[in-house]
């Protein structure tokens, strides 16, 4: 497998990133949102946005929305021709940093029921399936996988999750 270079960042969505994060959504999904949705969440107050570059290019992109304690996340893409070298992995990984620096105490999702490979990114760092939602999916009727991480704010987690963010160091690369 193809390894990240570090040239990869991570970094608030802007409003000049919409158009790059519109067509990665086209490419990456079967109903991909509309441009004004992504411009609506920027300017959301309890949504947070970041996209990922590799060398000044926007290559992905991942959002959520907090609610008291719990974040919901909402959205996430990789350009298909960029996948399978971490880079979801490391938008991921902003997202739940910045759900603990909001006090977040658990973590909710829906994917695909055949996205095994989001599945097990999200299983790998503490979601845990917990629901189906039958016919979710309004392109196809497909059901999603309702994941939930919970205790962020515990030191098991975290210390989880730092062990996650070392393996991904440039060092380790």
């Amino acid at each position: 497998m193809m390894s990240v270079p570090a040239t990869v960042s991570i970094e608030p969505m802007t409003r000049h990133d919409l158009v790059a994060v519109f067509e990665i959504d086209r490419r990456c999904s079967p109903t991909p949102w509309l441009l004004s949705a992504f411009a609506v969440e920027l300017s959301n107050r309890i949504a947070t946005y970041f996209v990922a570059r590799l060398g000044g290019q926007v290559v992905g992109f991942g959002g959520m929305q907090t609610t008291m304690d719990r974040v919901h996340l909402t959205t996430l893409g990789v350009e298909p021709a960029y996948r399978r070298r971490k880079i979801g992995e490391r938008l991921l990984i902003a997202l739940l940093e910045e759900s603990i620096y909001r006090r977040a105490t658990h973590v909710i999702l829906e994917v695909r029921e055949s996205n095994r490979a989001a599945q097990g990114l999200y299983k790998k760092y503490g979601f845990v399936a917990t629901a189906i939602r039958k016919g979710y999916y309004t392109d196809t009727g497909e059901n999603a996988v309702v994941m939930w991480a919970n205790d962020l704010q515990g030191a098991a987690f975290q210390q989880q999750l730092r062990l996650r963010v070392a393996e991904l160091s440039p060092a380790s690369e």
